[in-house]
């Protein structure tokens, strides 16, 4: 699909079809923004588990007409019980398995905080209705995509003797065949309560302690009182000015503030023509600066050593954008975060706009899936540290390190353009990406999602920090960044999983809202 997608009565963007035509369908019953994220959240965690899942994290943007964006953090913590004397005799928090499972899921609160924001727009549907698609698909089925199906063959020997993994994503101990009806009733049953007993019942009712005594059964720290305990925020979004627009995004403990940050000083480079030498080598320069900053400051809100908005007021982005070299490559070997995660975006007919972004962190989390209630749990506590003088090291209660952040840029003309991706530390260097190549070069925008990516760094658990090209790239431009001391590894695929599976919606004045999706994934655009 190269051609951007309009429509005037509302639009809704998901790496899966089917999540995204759960959002659409919310606003042809009369919903809103707020619900029909809130289904497709649902429909999304049954249909693309290996992506997400409510065991997991999320964060929302949300905007109304007229108003400032709301941010949502919906990141839980560690529980009481992970201490470093927990993990004794580990260098490290184990990746998978158990004790894996440390830190609160913390998404269906944000759901819950979400719907709160909602309750001011009107009439609001009934709970079961916005669960229903994703009720229906655990329990008739689902069929298997091509990316389920190679992540679970890659990473099978680290999950298959996972508590509940096999049970719940494999077929005679072998990952299920792309097209394969993949059926996940205990799931479904339990987002059936949810819908007709409230979300709160996943922290304080009858499912958590369901959820509780499973993780404790089989070795996990998390305990009913942490799930009592938690509650989604509502957080102040981190902003940068542009030349023409406002970009907003998440605070700690996410990395919205490098996203902001590369585009920031991209904007600063003076760069006038898209895709070429000067275009992508100011964006992964630019990358790098933000990501240093970012390994220095973010962490728990609780014990951030600087404000990080502060990095985003003119004269820091100045004073950054001029230590930049606009024909040569800032030595790169700095370590990389992984993530697998789902982006999803919704306009509806008011004008009403929503970036979310849900996670289990690593491909199926920590590999856990707790049979009583088909949930698979995130693995997001492993990027804590176990030494104490590190930046983000353990400690019961707060919040670990979060690759999670979906943008949303309002512009001055007054267009809305809520805008993310998946993909680890790919996710600020893809919205940077979709942003210029759109905003600044006048891309179409779904010629500026599917044009060749590149990524500094690694993501889907590679190990090395090099700068990775899709195939499409000019061969002139490839030589040209390696020339410019650029260490450049070409990817064999045109259109590869690699660079993540991104999204985006603009709302002109007038109404129209255009839209498109990442031919990487198995997503669409569905509209009203």
């Amino acid at each position: 699909m190269i051609h951007t997608l309009k429509s005037l009565g509302g639009m809704f963007v998901a790496p899966h079809h089917l999540a995204a035509q759960a959002g659409r369908d919310v606003l042809r019953d009369g919903g809103n923004a707020v619900e029909a994220m809130v289904a497709a959240a649902a429909a999304i965690a049954v249909v693309y588990p290996h992506m997400n899942a409510i065991g997991g994290d999320g964060f929302w943007l949300i905007h109304e007409p007229g108003r400032e964006p709301v941010a949502i953090d919906a990141c839980g913590p560690a529980a009481a019980l992970a201490t470093p004397e927990f993990y004794a005799g580990h260098s490290a928090i184990p990746p998978r398995g158990p004790q894996a499972a440390l830190t609160v899921a913390g998404t269906v609160g944000g759901w819950a905080r979400a719907l709160e924001v909602a309750q001011a727009w009107g009439p609001a549907l009934p709970l079961p209705r916005l669960l229903q698609d994703a009720v229906r698909h655990a329990h008739e089925g689902v069929a298997v995509s091509t990316s389920q199906h190679e992540l679970t063959r890659q990473k099978l020997d680290g999950l298959k003797d996972v508590p509940g993994f096999a049970e719940a994503y494999l077929v005679n101990g072998e990952p299920p065949a792309p097209g394969h009806v993949l059926r996940q009733p205990a799931l479904g049953d339990t987002l059936h309560t949810l819908g007709q007993r409230g979300l709160d019942d996943f922290y304080r009712g009858e499912t958590a302690a369901r959820i509780a005594a499973e993780l404790q059964r089989i070795g996990s720290p998390v305990r009913a009182t942490d799930l009592a305990a938690y509650r989604a925020q509502f957080v102040t979004p981190l902003r940068v000015r542009l030349g023409d627009s406002s970009v907003y995004n998440l605070p700690p403990p996410t990395q919205g503030l490098s996203a902001l940050m590369i585009m920031g000083l991209f904007e600063r480079l003076g760069v006038r023509e898209g895709e070429g030498f000067a275009h992508v080598h100011g964006l992964v320069e630019s990358t790098k600066r933000a990501f240093r900053v970012r390994d220095r400051v973010v962490t728990d809100p609780r014990r951030l050593p600087a404000d990080p908005q502060g990095f985003l007021a003119p004269e820091a982005l100045d004073a950054l954008a001029a230590e930049i070299d606009p024909a040569r490559a800032l030595p790169w070997p700095d370590p990389a975060r992984p993530g697998d995660t789902i982006w999803m975006g919704c306009i509806d007919a008011e004008g009403r706009a929503v970036s979310f972004i849900q996670s289990v962190y690593w491909e199926f989390g920590a590999g856990v899936v707790l049979r009583d209630t088909g949930i698979c749990w995130q693995n997001r506590g492993t990027s804590f540290s176990l030494d104490p003088k590190a930046l983000n090291h353990l400690r019961p209660g707060f919040k670990p390190f979060h690759t999670l952040n979906p943008s949303l840029a309002l512009f001055d003309d007054g267009r809305v353009m809520p805008f993310g991706t998946m993909g680890g530390e790919g996710q600020p260097q893809t919205q940077a990406a979709v942003f210029t190549r759109y905003a600044r070069f006048g891309q179409p925008l779904q010629q500026a999602v599917s044009a060749p990516r590149w990524l500094l760094g690694r993501t889907w658990g590679d190990q090395s920090t090099t700068l990775k090209l899709e195939s499409r790239f000019d061969p002139a431009l490839v030589q040209a960044l390696r020339e410019a001391g650029h260490v450049v590894e070409p990817l064999p695929e045109a259109y590869s999983d690699t660079m993540g599976h991104a999204g985006a919606l603009v709302r002109h004045p007038n109404g129209l809202i255009e839209g498109a999706a990442d031919p990487r994934s198995d997503g669409a655009v569905a509209a009203l």
